[in-house]
């Protein structure tokens, strides 16, 4: 016959097992008022350390996504002015065409070097183009206006720096912050106010005029060639801003699975762990009620 250990003293261990039922209650109740099954470090310790790289990356998807959104802002302004200089300059080859003309009485061509005199002007103005308060074709000297035209000479000076700025998109992928506008608007290749200012002279005078519209041609040539800089920084920013977001939703479903909790599992878990707690409290008060051991077992 098999000998039946007892334990004589059986307070202890229903006082342990109401104590373990109570933290499944509080855990449970816990998960299912916050949606997480991971509330603390000793819930799961390699699930958190998980959970803090997943909200580094987050963070840092968050401020890339705010670099770009800036940058966006910037460069579809900066396209569209450098849509507004092509036209400009077509307009002064258009001009200059028609002031080429042998037949052009000398105050038929100083009537158009004066509309050239004016989109002179006016790509002075698109060379000061400003963003959120700050000049866009400065460099890096964002605050200092960048070209000032001399009211006698009409020529122009570049009051900004040649230098440039790199801003991160995402993790190993950067962007210059813009062109400055030296290069932009007095490149070697054809300078756009050079060109303007030539044109402008030769109608005054009547001599050069051919050759001017040539200049305006080549500072056209290369104006076109620099805006494609902002083109396929506008593109390069719109996959990076893809790839953020789609990252962002990467992460949040990661973060769902190392902590997220199944809210139908955590209220089965609580009912559970109630119908013990209730039973073990019933069992110890009626332990505590008997006198002895013997007393129980009868």
């Amino acid at each position: 016959m098999m000998a039946i250990r007892l334990n004589p003293d059986l307070v202890p261990d229903l006082l342990a097992a109401v104590q373990q039922s109570q933290q499944n209650m509080t855990t449970a109740t816990q998960q299912l008022s916050t949606g997480k099954k991971v509330n603390q470090l000793s819930d799961d310790p390699a699930a958190v350390a998980q959970l803090v790289e997943n909200h580094n990356q987050s963070s840092q998807d968050d401020q890339f996504l705010t670099n770009l959104s800036g940058l966006q802002g910037k460069f579809q302004v900066a396209d569209s002015t450098m849509s507004n200089v092509v036209t400009v300059l077509t307009r002064a080859i258009s001009l200059g065409t028609e002031g080429a003309n042998g037949t052009l009485s000398t105050s038929d061509q100083q009537a158009i070097g004066a509309e050239v005199q004016g989109l002179l002007s006016q790509m002075v103005s698109l060379g000061n183009t400003t963003y959120q308060g700050t000049y866009i074709f400065a460099g890096t000297a964002v605050t200092t206006q960048p070209f000032a035209q001399d009211p006698n000479t009409l020529a122009v000076a570049y009051n900004g720096n040649s230098n440039t700025t790199s801003v991160q998109l995402s993790n190993g992928n950067s962007i210059n912050s813009g062109v400055p506008g030296d290069q932009l608007f007095q490149n070697a290749s054809g300078s756009v106010f050079g060109a303007l200012q030539d044109l402008y002279n030769s109608l005054e005078s009547g001599t050069g005029i051919d050759t001017a519209v040539t200049e305006v041609q080549d500072a056209l040539n290369s104006i076109s060639t620099q805006r494609v800089f902002y083109g396929n920084a506008l593109n390069q920013i719109s996959m990076s801003e893809n790839f953020l977001n789609q990252d962002t939703v990467n992460l949040s479903s990661q973060e769902n699975d190392l902590v997220g909790v199944d809210a139908a599992t955590a209220a089965s878990n609580l009912a559970q762990a109630q119908t013990a707690y209730e039973s073990q409290l019933a069992a110890t008060a009626k332990v505590l009620n008997l006198p002895n051991l013997l007393s129980f077992l009868q």
